[in-house]
C-alpha cells in the first residue's frame, strides 16, 4: 500500500510539473472514447488536496483488505475501479470530468464492511464493525450533497467493493 500511495503520489507530481497534462485521463461521462480512462483516473488527482484527502484512508482500508491475501485483493480493487469508473461514464453529469482514488476507497470500505458476513470469519466481522465505527461517516459521501464531488464515482465504488465481497468470497 505504501508503494500504491507512493506511485498515486509521483503520478500527482508529475501532473503538477506537466501543468496538468495526466488530467486529461480524467473520465469523461457516455464519451465512447473515454472508456479507455475509466482506469486511469482511479490513480490521478485534481490537486495536492485532493490525493491528500484519500491518502490515509486508501492506505488504512488497502492494508486491511490486503490482509485476506494479494491475489483476491488484486480481483478486489480491480472490481471496484472498472464498477466506479464505469459507474461514473453512465452516471456523471455532462461535461464532467472525474478523477480519483476515492472510488477506491469507497469500495475497499464496502468491501470491508461486508467480507466477514460473507465469508462467515468472526476476525473479518470485527475488522469490519471497526472500519464501520472510523469511516462509517464517508457514507455522506456516495450522497449528491456536495456539488463538484463526484458522488457517483463514490456510490458505484461502494457497489462494487460489496460485490467484491460476495465474487471473491473465500470458501469454508
Amino acid at each position: 500500500m505504501v508503494a500504491w500511495l507512493g506511485l498515486l503520489w509521483l503520478l500527482e507530481a508529475v501532473d503538477v510539473a506537466s501543468g496538468h497534462a495526466l488530467d486529461t485521463y480524467g473520465i469523461s461521462p457516455r464519451e465512447l472514447s473515454e472508456l479507455r480512462d475509466v482506469i486511469p483516473a482511479a490513480f490521478l488527482h485534481y490537486g495536492w488536496d485532493h490525493l491528500i484527502a484519500n491518502s490515509m484512508p486508501l492506505l488504512v482500508l488497502g492494508f486491511l483488505a490486503a490482509l485476506s491475501g494479494l491475489r483476491r485483493f488484486s480481483f478486489v480493487v480491480a472490481l471496484i475501479i472498472l464498477t466506479s469508473g464505469l459507474g461514473v461514464w453512465l452516471t456523471a453529469p455532462a461535461f464532467s470530468v472525474t478523477a480519483g482514488a476515492s472510488g477506491v476507497v469507497f469500495g475497499l470500505f464496502g468491501y470491508l464492511l461486508v467480507r466477514g458476513f460473507v465469508d462467515r470469519r468472526i476476525s473479518d466481522v470485527v475488522i469490519g464493525l471497526l472500519v464501520g465505527a472510523v469511516y462509517g461517516s464517508i457514507l455522506w459521501g456516495a450522497l449528491p450533497t456536495t456539488e463538484g464531488i463526484s458522488w457517483q464515482g463514490h456510490l458505484f465504488g461502494l457497489v462494487g467493493g460489496v460485490l467484491a465481497a460476495f465474487l471473491f468470497r473465500r470458501e469454508r
